[in-house]
């Protein structure tokens, strides 16, 4: 994968170039980022030059809080979670809790997000930081795929080197001032650890066989998994 560094998006890459079987994944056709509220000219002509579909992937609170600042985008707008990401802070739920959640309560919406980077035209996916789930779902894509599993790891777990220190600093002494009981919530808003998500894809064949055998249980078709493929695969 490239990490792409275009003032006004953090956390921008390209998950091209890392293996599948004997195969690639290609590049130009699936990015991942953060969101866009900070974007600017040079992320516009980037976007245009390099991206058709944009998936959106935050709730409601936070796309008025933070709308898109370019126009004329094509957006999806996918909300990943049954609920607010503040509510999950609150809850206290752990980073692998939080990622059971959405392959177990929301496959029918990672299912809407293959689909669309199935029908083959460069897409972006992002959420707030482009970490959760972002990673999620794009891992899930990857892997459906075929795509190599540690390679999948470290695409996820690269996002924790690309989020501002400053950033990180902030949100800790957020939560430690107004949640001190919520012993997980700061590894849930600044960390990536990559047994999180090797334990997450173990565990979905464990109890699937695979992410290929989940996301058609979920509802993705075989006809559409063969698109996201033939999409995904060089």
């Amino acid at each position: 994968m490239t990490v792409l560094a275009v003032p006004g998006i953090t956390n921008l890459r390209d998950v091209g170039g890392m293996p599948a079987g004997s195969s690639r994944i290609r590049e130009g056709v699936l990015f991942r980022s953060g969101n866009l509220a900070h974007a600017g000219a040079e992320a516009q002509s980037f976007l245009d030059d390099h991206v058709v579909r944009v998936i959106d992937l935050r709730d409601d609170g936070e796309v008025r809080a933070e709308p898109c600042a370019l126009p004329g985008l094509r957006i999806e707008r996918v909300p990943l979670f049954a609920g607010s990401v503040t509510s999950f802070l609150l809850g206290d739920v752990s980073l692998a809790g939080l990622y059971r959640h959405i392959v177990d309560d929301g496959a029918d919406r990672v299912v809407q997000v293959l689909r669309t980077i199935a029908a083959g035209e460069p897409t972006l996916v992002h959420c707030t930081l482009g970490k959760d789930r972002t990673g999620v779902s794009v891992a899930l894509a990857l892997a459906a795929v075929g795509a190599d599993r540690e390679a999948i790891v470290d695409d996820y777990a690269l996002t924790a080197s690309q989020l501002p220190e400053s950033r990180n600093r902030a949100i800790a002494k957020w939560l430690e001032e107004r949640l001190p009981i919520a012993h997980d919530a700061i590894a849930v808003a600044t960390q990536s650890p990559a047994p999180v998500m090797r334990d997450l894809l173990d565990g979905i064949e464990q109890r699937h066989g695979s992410v290929a055998d989940y996301v058609l249980g979920a509802g993705l078709t075989a006809h559409e998994l063969e698109a996201l493929g033939e999409s995904l695969v060089a």
